[in-house]
């Protein structure tokens, strides 16, 4: 069967210690309606990737780079993966304390070898969070962030959807 025969799916991949990147993800996850395929970073296998048309990578940054159990995932997948996923769309969407710059490059450098295409600029949410106690509590994600998530979910499931990406 082949994609314009089928629904497209966009797999939503995060990891969350605090709420906030579980909070995104499922936020766009909303967006992305039936297309949505939300899975724990945790839980993907590369059979799971290989099944998706398309990927939203969102996890929070820790300690200046992407959060461990999204960096696993991409070490589980990676090689199995090569020369299978080319021209794949993606975008990502960090939960940071101050910049997440540095969980941002980290990902785009890695889904490089992968040859992905990225579609939508990232999203990045500062919350701001700079004492240990602010760091480890639980997060609650502004609202307009949730929404701009949510677009983020609904715009790339419609461009799988129309074959645009």
């Amino acid at each position: 069967m082949s994609l314009a025969e089928r629904q497209p799916r966009l797999l939503i991949l995060w990891h969350s210690r605090t709420g906030a990147s579980a909070a995104m993800a499922r936020a766009a996850a909303e967006g992305a309606g039936e297309a949505g395929w939300l899975m724990a970073a945790g839980d993907a296998l590369p059979e799971t990737l290989l099944a998706a048309d398309g990927y939203l990578f969102c996890c929070p940054e820790n300690l200046g780079a992407m959060s461990g159990l999204m960096k696993e995932m991409f070490d589980r997948a990676y090689y199995p993966l090569l020369g299978q996923v080319e021209g794949r769309p993606y975008a990502t969407l960090i939960a940071a304390g101050s910049d997440g710059e540095g969980a941002q490059r980290q990902i785009d450098r890695i889904v490089t070898g992968w040859r992905l295409k990225r579609v939508a600029e990232p999203l990045i949410v500062n919350l701001a969070a700079q004492t240990p106690q602010a760091i480890t509590a639980p997060k609650q994600v502004p609202a307009n962030a949730l929404a701009a998530c949510r677009e983020i979910g609904g715009a790339l499931a419609e461009g799988l959807r129309l074959g645009v990406f």
